[in-house]
């Protein structure tokens, strides 16, 4: 199944809402680029308000070529040279024009800048195409470098209406069946966050209808980040910043944070050594945990969060765009089954041992096993066991499955 969030991208400037001011300044950016006095222009504003999509439909309109860079690879200076250096000076592998894109720049460098940024400007200085980044949050102290260098566009938080209409747009095409005030209100609780309102619409439409119940598990995402949205920014962004703060504001406990962890990751990290990093920070944060419990140090609290999230973000080589419906996990259900299970045999058992006078973990182990091969293939002995063990019919029942 095909994101929405990509199938109902916008294909033209005209289709971006409530951004009108701010996508005419970023054509006319990339359009004057020869005569602008700074190469390369920082889009930021809040999440899903159309930053990236902007670019997409910039490039799509005027026809040129788009070269998205992952932020997750440019990890220092000789990878920014290596990555963006070469997109810059290289030319149009189709003889036109283009623009080079590098999304969610907040998580480009870490504690150790290690010459990032000066490389970065000295390539902006030296860029022969536009360059655009984009961030949520530009004004943090390491880029204060940078910002001398760029343009810097604000890309405003969307209103309620905008993003209504988008939603209406979608059920009409894709022919949901809604109530009024339900689409209204995941407008409102998307608080101006359009691409999270659409993926919350996809996943709670599988049935083609959408009512004020579906979404009465929706909280705000203002106040608090449901668990799903939580494992949705963990999943789909390499920004620990962004992912770390999406796990400090669920309201589930670390436990359940792991059981929905545990049971996704597999669906949504398709590469083998991206699960086998991801699994492996998982793990690390598994152990913590249970040092909580022995020693009661509730600070290594921290330490499971940022494992759980910024651990588990970082873990892939770059984002998976395809949509995935995540699931609540099963294991909870697996266990309590296996244990009503158990609990029928445990009490045959039982019955076994009282007459013939063996310990119950003895008649568990050596009897149960004949007694039920036997009751399987002879009806007379069913008989005399359900009369002289006083089996219940959860029991026999058990008895006679293969």
């Amino acid at each position: 199944m095909k994101p929405w969030t990509i199938k109902y991208q916008p294909q033209n400037l005209s289709e971006i809402q409530g951004q009108d001011k701010s996508v005419l300044t970023l054509k006319n950016f990339v359009q004057n680029f020869k005569q602008q006095n700074k190469h390369a222009l920082v889009i930021y504003g809040d999440v899903g308000n159309g930053k990236t999509s902007s670019v997409y439909a910039l490039a799509n309109e005027l026809d040129l070529e788009l070269l998205e860079i992952n932020a997750s690879d440019l990890r220092n200076e000789e990878k920014i040279n290596q990555v963006v250096g070469g997109a810059l000076k290289q030319q149009s592998l189709f003889f036109k024009s283009k623009v080079i894109l590098v999304d969610e720049i907040d998580g480009i460098f870490g504690r150790e800048d290690r010459g990032g940024i000066k490389a970065l400007i000295d390539l902006i200085k030296n860029a022969h195409y536009p360059l655009i980044l984009t961030a949520n949050d530009p004004w943090n102290k390491k880029f204060s470098t940078l910002r001398n260098h760029v343009e810097m566009l604000q890309f405003s938080k969307l209103r309620y209406t905008s993003v209504l209409k988008v939603l209406k747009k979608i059920c009409q095409n894709e022919n949901i069946q809604f109530q009024e005030d339900a689409l209204k209100t995941l407008a409102r609780r998307a608080d101006g966050d359009l691409r999270g309102a659409i993926i919350d619409l996809q996943t709670l439409t599988p049935n083609k209808t959408l009512t004020e119940q579906e979404i009465e598990s929706l909280d705000s995402r203002k106040q608090t980040e449901t668990i799903l949205n939580a494992i949705l920014r963990i999943f789909k962004t390499t920004d620990p910043q962004i992912s770390l703060e999406a796990a400090d504001l669920i309201d589930e406990n670390i436990d359940e944070l792991f059981l929905w962890l545990d049971e996704n990751l597999p669906r949504e990290y398709t590469q083998p050594h991206d699960l086998y990093r991801a699994y492996e920070k998982l793990s690390r944060a598994d152990i913590f945990r249970r040092r909580i419990r022995r020693r009661q140090h509730w600070r290594f609290l921290v330490y499971i969060k940022s494992l759980l999230s910024a651990g588990i973000s970082v873990s892939k080589d770059e984002k998976y765009r395809t949509f995935t419906r995540y699931q609540r996990t099963q294991r909870i259900l697996k266990l309590w089954k296996a244990k009503q299970k158990n609990l029928k045999k445990q009490s045959i058992a039982s019955k076994i041992a009282q007459k013939t006078h063996t310990s119950t973990r003895q008649a568990f182990q050596n009897t149960l096993p004949y007694i039920k091969t036997i009751f399987q293939k002879d009806k007379n002995f069913q008989k005399q066991a359900v009369k002289e063990f006083n089996l219940s019919k959860e029991e026999i029942l058990w008895l006679r499955k293969n």
